[in-house]
């Protein structure tokens, strides 16, 4: 008869912890999204691992020259590359201006936009290398 009182006490001290939990819990709060994502790079790849976008800032670069002759600055860049893995979309900005690139179907296709200074500009060139410059 003791192990049987026993075990009845320990139902219902095991029944009373139970409804002192269950009255603890309250409903879960859906939490707003942080309002900002923060790392050093963004990286997007597809199925089989390859970067097909990427956004970084490439640090400057003192032994790069600009077809200005200034110095390659710290950029923020965009890339965004074909299936291959060649980039076809670059979109870049620097405290000496900003511009987007876009790549055609070989390396040597491609119009560049940008501004530059006090200088803006509009390259358009082919595949066979012929080149057109529009600046205002």
């Amino acid at each position: 008869m003791k192990i049987q009182r026993l075990l009845i006490a320990l139902t219902i001290a095991n029944f009373g912890f139970l409804v002192f939990l269950l009255a603890q819990i309250r409903p879960i709060q859906v939490s707003a999204a942080p309002p900002v994502l923060r790392g050093r790079a963004l990286e997007i790849i597809d199925d089989r691992g390859r970067i097909r976008a990427s956004i970084k800032i490439e640090p400057a670069d003192q032994l790069v020259t600009m077809p200005s002759g200034k110095s390659y600055p710290e950029t923020v860049m965009l890339r965004l590359s074909d299936s291959n893995g060649r980039p076809a979309v670059k979109l870049g900005g620097s405290h000496q201006g900003g511009g987007i690139g876009f790549v055609g179907d070989t390396d040597s296709t491609y119009v560049v936009w940008k501004a530059e200074g006090t200088e803006s500009s509009l390259k358009l060139t082919n595949k066979d290398g012929r080149e057109q410059v529009i600046k205002p």
